[in-house]
């Protein structure tokens, strides 16, 4: 399929030849004119010896006027035609611009909302977990066994759940008593209580809320990019139970969000000149398609207000975003999907 925009260019270029070339025509004519009028001079001074070349000049001059007229109309048709084409090319480019910009925010609005509806699920796993006899047992008892036992009914739940770096049970004081990968983890007795999951989570108000963290890369989990969900784990796994520690899980962020902003449907040639994102809240990217700034870059997404929306950069590049819409009773933490894509070269 042809390029839309290398024909407006094509279009643009023609009509810059065009009126470029009618303006030389122009240029010659007018010194045709001029030099018929002097021949025409020179011939009345040379009186009857110069009649015939009078007879020459003044057809010159009727060739003259002729092209006169014809550059005229060419100008005021040809010209004038080639105006309104650019015109209706620049248009056409516009409106081709405002669909992409628009197709592309809906394919940020689906990114951001797979996210939603995969951490949602993250969500409810932490709460259903917490009221396991086995993980309440290891902090009512805090005996040996108990804990053992924790720790290998962690294990199970992580084999079964591939998309979890760890799950932690943490006591009051913030002792991690018992996790589900101790061999490759080895945070047994690793306080934790300055973390600010785990203060939130011991101030959740019931077993029916969570607290979810923002993406980062954890220490103690040899620096995986994680997002962290915790909530209390209670008396008798009560929903009302008094809070006796927390239980912390991991989603492991890096492949479950690469997955995501890598598998946007955009065709092989888009690709070439797109980059899709998630930022959090403070416009921090947390991934991207091609790998680069997770973490580190801030992309200042300029979203006027708007939860979904797009904009031109002054390179030519067109922003679309689409802010969390949340699912269920997980709302989000302010994340956006984001969609970067230069302009057809």
């Amino acid at each position: 399929m042809s390029n839309p925009l290398e024909i407006v260019e094509l279009t643009h270029h023609v009509k810059k030849l065009a009126t470029g070339k009618i303006s030389d025509i122009n240029d010659i004519n007018r010194e045709t004119t001029f030099l018929a009028l002097n021949a025409l001079i020179e011939a009345a001074r040379a009186g009857h010896a110069g009649r015939g070349f009078a007879v020459v000049a003044n057809q010159v001059k009727h060739v003259s006027a002729r092209i006169g007229e014809i550059t005229t109309v060419l100008n005021r048709e040809l010209a004038g035609s080639l105006t309104k084409l650019t015109d209706l090319g620049d248009s056409m480019i516009e409106r081709l611009r405002s669909h992409e910009g628009q197709r592309c925010a809906d394919l940020a609005l689906n990114m951001i909302d797979v996210i939603d509806r995969n951490l949602y699920e993250r969500s409810c796993d932490v709460r259903w977990w917490a009221t396991d006899s086995a993980v309440v047992d290891c902090l009512a008892n805090k005996s040996a066994e108990t804990r053992a036992y924790a720790s290998r009914r962690l294990s199970v739940i992580l084999d079964s759940y591939t998309v979890y770096r760890d799950l932690w049970i943490v006591d009051a004081a913030g002792n991690v008593i018992a996790n589900g990968r101790p061999d490759m983890y080895a945070v047994h007795d690793r306080n934790v209580a300055e973390a600010g999951w785990f203060r939130d989570a011991m101030k959740t108000p019931s077993g029916a809320d969570f607290v979810a963290g923002d993406i980062e890369a954890l220490p103690l989990l040899k620096h995986a990019h994680v997002a962290t969900y915790a909530t209390a784990i209670r008396e008798n796994g009560a929903v009302d139970g008094k809070p006796l520690g927390a239980l912390v899980i991991f989603f492991d962020w890096a492949p479950q969000a690469s997955a995501v902003v890598k598998g946007v449907r955009l065709t092989e040639e888009e690709w070439r000149r797109t980059r899709c994102m998630i930022v959090n809240a403070s416009h921090r990217v947390i991934a991207s398609s091609d790998d680069k700034g997770v973490l580190d870059e801030q992309f200042r997404l300029k979203t006027d207000g708007r939860p979904a929306g797009f904009y031109q950069l002054t390179d030519g590049r067109t922003v679309s975003f689409a802010a969390t819409p949340g699912y269920e009773s997980y709302r989000g933490l302010g994340w956006y999907g984001v969609i970067v894509q230069s302009p057809l070269a």
